[in-house]
């Protein structure tokens, strides 16, 4: 796959002449190649560098021990190679302190006449960016900033009236009808790589320099961009099968690109510029390809996630759907019980309980049993979505407040193109339909897996003696069902009446 155009790709912005010295600000963008901001600094300036803070802001809230800052570390050291190997001396600043003061001071610092950062939609750091750009502005410093995570954001894809779009469908089709080569190609940073400015003092901080304890990251999750693009090149051998895979969890299915792209280790336009060419692209090998549409087709769910964040705001922390806010949670010490044992998988449930396990461990959830434990908590406990989504929030290695909302909205029936009230996983069905030999259950409930398929999906339906024939005692090795799922859905439908007779927006 080629990496740089015949020209680089300006997105309609002309050079300007000026001042000498440019600051890039890296965020959710750590790597050097294909990065936009880093792009234009380096076109217009001939002394660029580059800067990342490790923002108190954001850290302080964390728990001390957090896999995303160790893989943001980790990044950080690979991120730091790469710039190095652009250019003799170049490499990055990392600063810890609050963004909003650090940046304007480093500015200050290098002399910097402009900044140059990428665009990042969430509420928290639209008003962060806004801060540090007045800062700027103050001091004479031009601030330019772009688009870098998406393949279309904001206001680029709208309705024939110039609405944004409310459901999933029509948006993908328009998606689809607007992109182009030019749209996925890259930005060829090595092209305008001398102008990257030799740094004082290189160095990235421990976990323990900035008060966060050490934890283990899969071999998935290392290497930064080196290990995004590796497993990006294993995934590209088996795209084509990802239709018929991604939805078994048992199976390598997915591409697990999704921490790399959400701390932008891998860029988002040559993950969809492949999927784009092996599934559309008339004239390219290999074209046509279910897998690869398929993945394409999750890739514009997260655009389309940001652009409904961008132009509905109030999405974080109430339903897109405001009647919706009308639906009345349960509550209390039952409750509160009910959410620890969804938390810490001890609903009775098997499927249910391996999955909150498995993020529990390893900071990742397959996408699959995301929709089947929202679904639960939601329909089955009749528990607040937003209750899920902070704790999605708090444990996944990939969370993205656009995508964690859209995809909690979904199962609540409350957002942009979501599921009807009505449906509700049965959370049986589901595991004896995508884990229909056990085996996702078995690695991560080992006590019941010596139980067989005809018994693992629903202990509680067999016999005593075929439990204890397994080494099964329901209470003591695994908990009863907290809640009867037919019992459950009648509550649901119940307290959904608020709502059930509104209709679903229009497009």
């Amino acid at each position: 796959m080629t990496r740089t155009p015949s020209s680089p790709p300006d997105r309609g912005i002309a050079p300007t002449d000026g001042a000498d010295t440019a600051l890039v600000w890296f965020r959710r963008d750590l790597r050097a190649d294909d990065h936009a901001a880093l792009f234009h600094a380096l076109k217009r300036h001939r002394r660029v560098f580059c800067a990342f803070v490790l923002d108190t802001d954001i850290l302080d809230p964390l728990p001390r021990a957090d896999r995303r800052v160790a893989f943001i570390l980790d990044a950080l050291q690979v991120l730091d190679q790469d710039l190095a190997a652009l250019a003799p001396g170049a490499g990055l600043v990392v600063r810890h302190g609050a963004a909003r003061e650090e940046i304007p001071a480093l500015a200050t610092a290098l002399g910097a006449g402009a900044l140059y950062f990428n665009h990042d939609d969430d509420p928290d750091a639209l008003r962060r960016d806004a801060a540090v750009t007045e800062a700027m502005r103050r001091h004479g410093v031009r601030v330019e900033s772009f688009k870098d995570h998406v393949v279309f954001e904001r206001s680029e894809v709208l309705t024939g009236s110039r609405r944004p779009y409310g459901v999933f469908t029509p948006y993908k089709n328009a998606w689809l009808r607007q992109v182009s080569p030019f749209f996925l190609s890259s930005y060829p940073v090595e092209r305008y790589a001398a102008h990257l400015a030799p740094v004082p003092s290189r160095g990235i901080p421990t976990l323990a320099a900035i008060g966060f304890e050490p934890v283990d990251l899969s071999p998935a999750l290392s290497g930064g961009s080196a290990g995004a693009q590796r497993l990006f090149d294993e995934f590209l051998g088996r795209i084509d099968r990802y239709a018929q895979a991604r939805d078994f969890p048992a199976t390598k299915g997915p591409s697990y690109l999704s921490t790399h792209l959400r701390f932008g280790t891998i860029s988002i336009r040559r993950l969809a510029r492949a999927a784009w060419q092996r599934g559309f692209a008339p004239d390219a090998p290999g074209a046509g390809s279910d897998g690869a549409k398929t993945w394409l087709s999750e890739l514009i769910w997260r655009d389309f996630y940001h652009q409904v964040l961008h132009h509905h705001p109030q999405v974080a922390g109430h339903a897109f759907r405001p009647e919706y806010d009308q639906i009345r949670w349960a509550e209390g010490p039952d409750a509160d019980a009910d959410f620890d044992a969804w938390c810490h998988g001890r609903t009775g449930y098997p499927l249910v309980d391996a999955a909150m396990h498995q993020l529990n461990q390893t900071g990742y959830m397959h996408n699959r049993l995301r929709m089947v434990t929202a679904s639960f908590l939601i329909k089955d406990l009749g528990i607040d979505w937003r209750r899920g989504e902070a704790w999605f929030a708090r444990q996944l290695m990939d969370f993205d407040l656009a995508a964690n909302n859209g995809g909690w909205q979904w199962a609540a029936s409350s957002g942009c193109d979501a599921q009807p009230y009505f449906r509700i996983f049965n959370p049986v069905s589901q595991s004896e339909k995508f884990d229909p030999d056990g085996k996702f259950i078995q690695r991560y409930l080992p006590q019941l897996a010596r139980l067989p398929p005809a018994l693992i999906h629903a202990p509680w339906q067999a016999r005593p003696a075929e439990l204890a024939a397994c080494g099964v005692v329901l209470g003591r090795d695994y908990p009863e069902p907290i809640v009867r799922h037919e019992t459950a859905r009648m509550a649901t439908m119940h307290r959904y009446a608020v709502v059930k007779d509104r209709t679903m927006p229009a497009a």
